[in-house]
């Protein structure tokens, strides 16, 4: 026969410390001990106490002083306290924690004007002491029934629930409620012990042929588990001690499940394993003793553990920890980051490691750190990180004097400003927020100094990228790089940790005088490798390409016999540059200028003189075009002697702009005067010449071509 556990069964914390304290009040020979009502609801803890010297009461007015009163956990109304108080009675409170929250939540509700709703047992010792704190008005209901009854439901409503009420009750009163008044604030008071146990206490009677529930008759938890349990397994029986269990058959019984209301001691449930045992006849590999001992969860102060994380707030995290009761964490013990936001990072069901401070931290719960586990954790890796050289990604927090602060998981970082980057940094504060990526270079735990470098991982990845880079250059490969500089000669631009050079000449197919007409510092550009020195690390890059070449595909542009139009460029002894676009210039030799002889070309063309020309031949290799504009507009020489009228005329007109104006205007009639007598004699020596010329009979002779040589 083999026998389940349930790991939630027995004493939850509240009354395991209410029983506990009880008894070690006895044992410390305290006299005139009484209770206020039976301290919980397990006759055999009762008797216990009662055989000790612990009477039990159900009225103040019954004491009288000297007495030490228990107040068990299910609490009491402020009145009773009062009652204490004047009668001078000392008082050990016991009330459960969690009790004692419902009650400062309704007595502030009820200050605020809210209508209490309780959800329970109105005669429940729990439910009539939370109702003491609203003075005695809330609403008591057990059913959808009593809600219904309930006559103002557009009043401001607060609803809280018995802490040990099922849960599915609950849900379902609750959201009838919603629906039938008009303003509602709930609170789910329930025991987190008590959901685990009923939930528990499900799983286990749907497995099992037989359930077993062990508490006390009038215990209402232990008669929730027992209902419950019969839900799902028609063999539940509820027993109060060992003497209670019923006849096992162990030829059809395989499995018996076994779960305890939370007054019920350990003790109780050992006795119950053990009179099971003495039951079963059969040889068994399964240990009813083990069983239970592997149920019980224990917890020891300074050491971890694990647990599910089951609420949260801005204060506090809610953990399951299989205990009779929950773990606490402080948010201040969760985590030291800054930027911690609990709504988004923390998720109801997440298994979390955490540190047990405390087992009582006096509020009924278990008091954790998670900051602890973690922090233990995060000093360990950073410890193997700095052995091993490994990067670490880091948050900049602040600018703190010579460096930058940073966080990792909680931890301090130190960045000294040098080690910051490869190269200077002005403004540290550019990097506040941002997240580094680091080496440790110095780690001292039991100083808590952390000090790192994003230098040096620069540096490496830098040495890494040259490597890699000069283990792959080949000439006519293209990279992508950021001008870095500009010279008189050329831009020098970064490659990815390597520099090279694009020469002045590559950067356009046109002529500039410097770089700065090209490129800016900082244009991301493409290039090309045209040469390269490894040794020397030397590297020649073009920049310019085929495609921007003015004279790509220059024959189809301006093919043999076209006729084309440009300007003149240039002028030398055997011709003339004429530019067709800019980077493109034809040569036109200067027998092909004229159709007469001329000396030298600039005796007919001038620069920037616009002109027509054909195209006589096309050589692309070398890029040269030969151009005639004889062919299609010659440009002839003027006469000898009109060239000469016109010289004479420029020189004199010349010279007459340079004598000063005041001499001119005073020799004016002197002028005019020696201008008759120089065209009389003009015409003297026409007349002279003509007769001469007569009388040689040279008439006919032009004198023009004389001169030329030509007739």
């Amino acid at each position: 026969m083999e026998i389940i556990v349930a790991k939630t069964a027995g004493f939850c914390f509240g009354v395991e410390k209410a029983v506990k304290t009880a008894f070690d009040l006895v044992a410390g020979g305290e006299k005139n001990l009484y209770t206020f009502g039976h301290i919980i609801h397990n006759p055999q803890i009762v008797s216990e106490l009662e055989s000790r010297g612990v009477k039990v009461i159900e009225k103040i007015n019954d004491l009288e002083s000297p007495a030490k009163l228990i107040i068990r956990a299910h609490g009491v109304a402020p009145e009773v306290y009062e009652e204490i108080e004047n009668k001078g009675i000392e008082m050990v409170d016991l009330t459960c924690p969690y009790v004692k929250k419902i009650h400062k939540l309704v007595k502030k509700k009820f200050e605020e004007g809210f209508q209490i709703i309780i959800i329970g047992d109105r005669n429940h010792h729990e439910v009539i002491g939370t109702n003491g704190w609203c003075n005695n008005k809330a609403y008591i209901v057990n059913d959808i029934e009593d809600v219904d009854r309930i006559p103002d439901k557009s009043a401001q409503t607060f609803v809280v629930a018995q802490t040990t009420i099922m849960y599915e009750k609950w849900k379902s009163i609750t959201e009838h409620i919603e629906k039938t008044f008009k303003n509602v604030i709930k609170s789910d008071t329930i025991c987190n012990a008590t959901s685990k146990r009923q939930n528990e206490s499900a799983e286990i009677a749907s497995k099992v042929d037989m359930m077993i529930v062990i508490g006390g008759k009038n215990s209402s938890n232990t008669q929730k588990l027992y209902e419950i349990s019969k839900k799902y397994c028609d063999e539940t029986y509820i027993i109060e001690s060992a003497g209670d269990l019923p006849l096992i058959d162990t030829n059809k019984v395989k499995t018996v499940g076994i779960t305890a209301g939370a007054s019920t001691p350990d003790w109780i449930i050992k006795e119950v394993i053990d009179r099971m045992e003495e039951l079963n006849r059969q040889d068994s590999e399964v240990s009813f003793k083990e069983a239970f001992e592997d149920s019980l969860v224990t917890l020891e102060s300074g050491k971890i553990t694990k647990g599910r994380i089951i609420g949260f707030n801005d204060k506090e995290v809610y953990v399951d920890l299989g205990y009779k009761s929950d773990g606490v964490i402080p948010m201040e013990e969760y985590t030291d980051r800054r930027d911690f936001d609990p709504k988004k990072e923390l998720r109801i069901g997440d298994e979390i490691e955490v540190y047990i401070v405390r087992v009582d931290d006096r509020e009924g719960n278990v008091l954790l750190s998670k900051k602890y586990v973690d922090t233990r954790r995060n000093w360990n890796f950073l410890r193997k990180a700095f052995r091993n050289k490994t990067a670490v990604d880091v948050k900049v927090v602040e600018v703190i004097k010579g460096g930058l602060l940073a966080d990792y998981e909680g931890i301090n970082i130190f960045l000294p400003a040098s080690q910051v980057s490869d190269k200077f940094v002005k403004d540290l504060s550019e990097y506040v927020g941002t997240t580094l990526t680091v080496r440790l270079i110095e780690f001292d735990a039991r100083r808590k100094k952390v000090v790192a470098s994003r230098k040096v991982l620069i540096e490496e990845e830098n040495e890494r990228k040259i490597k890699e880079f000069w283990d792959n250059i080949e000439v006519g490969k293209e990279y992508e790089g950021t001008v870095t500089s500009l010279t008189n000669f050329g831009a020098f631009v970064d490659l990815g940790g390597v520099e090279g050079l694009v020469h002045l000449t590559e950067l356009s197919w046109s002529k500039i005088k410097h770089p700065s007409e090209v490129l800016k510092k900082g244009d991301i550009v493409t290039v090309r490798v045209l040469e390269f020195d490894r040794e020397s690390g030397r590297i020649s890059l073009g920049y310019k390409k085929a495609e921007d070449n003015p004279w790509y595909n220059i024959a189809e542009k301006y093919p043999k016999d076209s006729i084309v139009k440009g300007k003149v460029v240039r002028l030398v002894p055997f011709g003339a540059f004429v530019e067709l676009e800019t980077g493109v210039d034809g040569l036109v030799h200067i027998s092909q200028i004229s159709d007469r002889r001329i000396p030298k070309p600039d005796d007919v063309l001038s620069i920037g003189q616009e002109v027509e020309a054909k195209v006589l031949e096309v050589d692309a290799e070398n890029n040269k075009i030969a151009l005639s504009i004889k062919d299609v507009n010659p440009i002839n020489p003027e006469p000898a002697e009109d060239v000469k009228k016109e010289k004479t005329a420029r020189k004199e007109k010349s010279e007459k702009a340079k004598e000063p104006k005041e001499r001119k205007k005073k020799s004016a009639p002197e002028n005019e005067e020696a201008e008759e007598t120089s065209n009389s004699h003009v015409e003297k020596m026409n007349v002279t010449l003509g007769d001469v010329f007569a009388g040689l009979g040279l008439n006919g002779i032009n004198l023009a071509d004389s001169e030329d040589g030509e007739n």
